[in-house]
């Protein structure tokens, strides 16, 4: 027979059952009706502190239904995809990262059965299948945005994904070029293609956003490109073209004055017609792809003697020129449109005339490169006469 013995208690009560084990009770928060603990303990103590514990939850908010957990992984981690608000690349990027190493091993599993165990256990497994580190990062940062998703909801007390540095890409440093580099690789690329690199290289811009510049974004009085829309290519193969998918990404970036004359040529011979024309397109006139573009990229840096660097490294390039130039790293971030929303806000007005001298700096640092390319060539020392 069960044993009901003991003082009656403030809050809730224990009860020993036939099997020796002890059983709480409490009062449900939001409907006030009695329910049993979720488990059973060892001795009468524990059942008390436990009782106890969900008192003060209680108290102070934190109470969460047992039961809410009990929803399918699976069915809450598709719900919770099709809310976000994902760009069309990264929608379909994350997708598969969900579909091919998150759903198969945890969708079985209710929410609550998710403990931090289980989610070392997951990642271990995928590495030891071989799933790269950085795929596997990337799952790992999924599943914890949506586990967040679940203690916001009150499916679930605290988010189980409390592994130290499981959330950080250890991915190599990129190689920077230099000055003499980028013009190695621009002298060696398809003539329609030069001054897209040069941009690339001494403004920091994105592929992306190079491939969506239009004529009336250039300025070539006052040095500066305006950066207003991005071109993304999702899975479906089908090119989309739109506002970048941050105020940061939305800029205006100086370039240096001896961009003016390869520009200004570029515009004349391969630019589309008209304010709204394309400044950059293929040879068929259509626009730009990152395949296409590939191999023309390739045999560039095969022809400028130059390995391992990808297009988007000229990028990097960009940045750290601009850095050899004073720029605080307020204003690398807003000049790179690499922050997020609220930072952006603050640090735009900070630039000013400034990225007009960082674009100076950088053109410094192309004519000193000019000019020791051509005194070696005309024989004299590179020492002779330097720029400072």
């Amino acid at each position: 027979m069960p044993n009901n013995s003991g003082r009656k208690r403030r809050f809730g009560a224990v009860r020993q059952l036939p099997s020796g084990r002890w059983q709480i009770r409490y009062p449900d928060p939001v409907t006030k009706e009695l329910r049993n603990g979720d488990r059973t303990y060892p001795t009468k103590r524990d059942a008390e502190v436990k009782l106890s514990e969900i008192e003060a939850d209680i108290v102070r908010g934190r109470w969460v239904d047992p039961d809410a957990g009990k929803v399918s992984f699976g069915d809450f981690i598709d719900q919770w995809f099709r809310e976000r608000d994902y760009a069309s690349t990264t929608r379909g990027r994350n997708g598969g990262v969900i579909r091919l190493h998150i759903r198969p091993h945890l969708g079985k599993l209710v929410v609550g059965e998710i403990d931090t165990p289980c989610v070392r256990r997951w990642r271990a497994e995928l590495l030891e299948a071989g799933v790269g580190e950085a795929t596997v990062v990337k799952a790992y940062q999924i599943l914890r945005a949506a586990l967040n998703t679940a203690v916001d909801d009150g499916l679930i007390q605290r988010n189980p994904c409390r592994i130290k540095g499981a959330g950080i890409t250890k991915s190599a440093e990129r190689p920077v070029l230099t000055v003499e580099e980028v013009f190695a690789v621009a002298d060696a690329i398809e003539g329609r293609y030069r001054a897209m690199v040069l941009l690339a290289a001494f403004t920091g811009m994105r592929f992306g956003e190079l491939a969506a510049l239009q004529r009336r974004d250039v300025d070539l009085e006052g040095r500066f490109v305006q950066v207003r829309r991005a071109q993304a290519e999702p899975q479906s193969g089908k090119l989309e073209v739109k506002a970048p998918k941050s105020e940061a990404g939305v800029r205006t970036v100086s370039f240096p004055a001896s961009l003016v004359p390869e520009i200004k040529e570029h515009m004349r011979i391969f630019g589309e017609d008209g304010r709204t024309g394309l400044l950059f397109v293929g040879p068929k006139g259509g626009r730009m792809r990152r395949n296409n573009f590939h191999d023309t990229w390739t045999a560039a840096l095969k022809g400028a003697g130059v390995k391992g660097v990808h297009f988007h490294d000229l990028r990097h390039t960009g940045n750290s020129l601009a850095a050899t130039g004073g720029a605080t790293t307020r204003e690398l971030m807003t000049r790179m449109g690499h922050s997020t929303v609220r930072a952006a806000m603050i640090y735009q007005h900070l630039v000013g005339g400034r990225d007009q001298e960082i674009a100076d700096h950088v053109d410094r640092l192309i004519k000193k490169s000019k000019k020791a390319k051509h005194t070696k060539k005309d024989g004299e020392s590179p020492d002779s006469d330097k720029i400072n």
